[in-house]
């Protein structure tokens, strides 16, 4: 007797538009909006679930008997992967950049993909940046004794995901002179700058340092839709020192933000994608009477950022070989 698989749950979808009052924008002629994916899924908000419906559906189409991804230690993407692994009684294996976390305690967004079922595995930054070569992926695979898993890249980009994230684009097609997203790994932005209608322009904030995504948003494009479009561009000021780093002066942004607005202020992405907008519309960046919309990508903080400092050796993606 065949049985059909579980699903995941029925998204929210188009997410809200919401508006707010501010006057850091309006005394400018700015009009600036949220577009709260944040809200779609409970358990994979924003641009997760645009990501990984796709993947997760050739996955189970294919018969695949777990999931195995990648992501560094405040990584929202293992998070969705972990629970949509859950919603789908599919095992999920998480490889974490940064060897030297197997022994410390788990923090808030690795301790949720446990409570997930999701193993961790901890890995060194010279192996992390090299995880896509195939003899290190093979490697990585016997490792763990993983027979046969979907594998889904760092971050969720691939052209699925990218797909995934069009209809992003196409929920905002008349509402937004500027749609701007934090960007991990140049997916959401590919597939949001795909969907816009002609004249739209779409806006990266990098979260990491590096002046690498450029180049990775435009192969994205390529892959999945032949060629780049030429309606995006990258500011890569707003890092505030590299991946979960932040400043006292972020901080303070962020919490003067949710005291504004009585909203909830993710700090790994959210809050400089909302700290560059506030900036960019003080420099004069858009003109007078345009509407901007922040896609809010993530749902809730994860715990503390980790203070700005030395570069990460291991760069943006970058960390022998320990599981949980």
């Amino acid at each position: 007797m065949s049985t059909t698989p579980p699903a995941i749950p029925r998204p929210a979808l188009p997410s809200p538009l919401q508006e707010l009052r501010d006057d850091r924008f309006a005394r400018h002629g700015i009009t600036l909006t949220l577009k709260r994916d944040d809200l779609i899924h409970p358990d994979l908000p924003g641009n997760k679930y645009r990501k990984l419906s796709l993947n997760l559906d050739a996955a189970v189409a294919a018969g695949h008997g777990s999931l195995l991804t990648f992501g560094g230690a405040y990584s929202n993407h293992l998070r969705a992967t972990a629970a949509a692994g859950r919603l789908l009684g599919v095992r999920t294996i998480g490889v974490v950049r940064g060897h030297e976390l197997a022994d410390r305690p788990l923090n808030p967004s690795l301790a949720r993909c446990a409570a997930d079922g999701m193993r961790l595995h901890f890995v060194d930054r010279a192996t992390y940046r090299r995880k896509t070569e195939p003899e290190v992926l093979a490697a990585l695979l016997s490792t763990l004794g993983a027979a046969d898993p979907y594998v889904i890249p760092e971050g969720g980009s691939n052209s699925l995901a990218v797909r995934g994230c069009t209809a992003l684009g196409e929920e905002l097609r008349g509402h937004a002179h500027t749609a701007a997203v934090a960007c991990g790994t140049g997916g959401t932005l590919a597939g949001l700058a795909a969907g816009l209608a002609p004249g739209q322009r779409a806006l990266g904030i990098p979260v990491l340092k590096g002046g690498f995504l450029g180049a990775g948003t435009r192969a994205l494009q390529e892959r999945t839709f032949g060629a780049p479009t030429a309606n995006w561009h990258l500011d890569e000021r707003f890092h505030f020192g590299g991946f979960a780093r932040t400043t006292p002066g972020l901080t303070a942004f962020a919490d003067d933000f949710e005291d504004r607005h009585g909203l909830p202020v993710e700090r790994v992405y959210v809050a400089k994608l909302l700290y560059a907008l506030t900036a960019l519309s003080e420099e004069g960046a858009f003109p007078p009477g345009a509407t901007v919309t922040a896609v809010i990508t993530a749902a809730e903080p994860v715990g503390p950022a980790e203070p700005a400092g030395p570069a990460d050796p291991g760069g943006p993606a970058a960390q022998s070989s320990t599981s949980r």
